[in-house]
């Protein structure tokens, strides 16, 4: 029985550290999306957070000052990205696809820059587990969720926050409503092109959060290519959430599971290769099963022109 609920805290401790990158990045799409702005390049955006954030923390030497890094990497090229299709109404999907490419190959060339190799960088200080005095210690469960980084009770609050900002403020109805009916938004004096930027630059921030909890709290490092497409998964969990950060936070310790049950498998059981694909397996088969019956924002992807 001891063994049993050892192996549930440990699965659940798992799913806990591979969900939270793909709840920041869906959160992050999710406001972009509301206000009508498509990003598939938030596996770009992720890959920048996780190097900044590191570049910063490796000129500092202090993870506070690789986080501020990492959040306003992200924010510059989300707002390149709001440019290209806000204000110069470029097709969102290839402005995406050019954030996703120049993150993989910008990242790779820097590394050789700022840390003089290739591959990995030097470790930096990293964002240590915090215990909860208490809730850390209930059986089976406290250490699993209450023994984590500080990114991680990050996210646990992200959630609710999203949530209210959202559906509960002036803001979140003005930019909802940009996403569904901008031509009302306009008529009402508000600016389209002022509130898609505003969710552009939450989405890149938020998607950069999600990148630095890869490379200073899982690990203390980066590597090249690190996200590994957890970009893509985190647009799946926001779509199989149907754009609401409750959903999207379910479907993301759903796939967060998927990879932690992952590394139960024995590996003479399961040849390695098939098991790292089930996370990729699960997107695919949740977006074909699901993503057709996902009901997007009306105007998400449709530039806006003031008539």
């Amino acid at each position: 029985m001891d063994e049993v609920l050892v192996t549930i805290g440990t699965v659940l401790a798992a799913t806990i550290r591979f969900a939270t990158p793909l709840v920041f990045a869906a959160l992050g799409g999710m406001f972009s999306e509301r206000s009508g702005v498509v990003n598939i390049g938030l596996e770009g955006l992720m890959l920048i957070g996780a190097f900044a954030g590191v570049v910063g923390a490796f000129l500092s030497g202090s993870a506070w000052v690789g986080l501020l890094f990492a959040v306003g990497a992200g924010l510059l090229f989300a707002l390149i990205h709001a440019v290209m299709c806000v204000t110069f109404e470029a097709d969102q999907i290839i402005s995406g696809t050019a954030i996703n490419l120049l993150a993989l190959g910008g990242t790779a060339f820097l590394m050789v820059i700022v840390f003089g190799q290739g591959g990995t960088s030097p470790d930096v200080e990293k964002f240590d587990p915090i215990a909860i005095p208490l809730l850390s210690r209930i059986p089976m469960i406290g250490s699993a969720l209450f023994d984590q980084s500080l990114l991680v009770y990050l996210m646990y609050a992200a959630v609710p926050i999203t949530f209210f900002v959202l559906f509960k403020t002036p803001f979140g109805l003005r930019l909802r409503a940009t996403g569904e009916v901008p031509e009302a938004v306009d008529t009402a004096g508000v600016s389209v092109a002022r509130m898609r930027y505003y969710g552009v630059a939450l989405s890149g921030m938020l998607a950069a959060l999600g990148g630095i909890y890869l490379s200073m709290s899982l690990l203390s490092s980066f590597t090249e290519n690190m996200t590994g497409g957890r970009g893509f998964i985190a647009l799946a969990a926001m779509i199989f959430g149907r754009w609401h950060p409750v959903g999207a936070f379910g479907a993301a310790l759903l796939f967060g599971l998927a990879q932690a049950l992952t590394i139960r498998v024995p590996p003479e059981a399961i040849p390695n290769e098939f098991i790292q694909m089930i996370p990729y397996v699960l997107t695919i088969v949740v977006l074909a099963g699901f993503g057709g019956r996902a009901i997007a924002p009306a105007a998400v992807g449709k530039p806006y022109r003031k008539e």
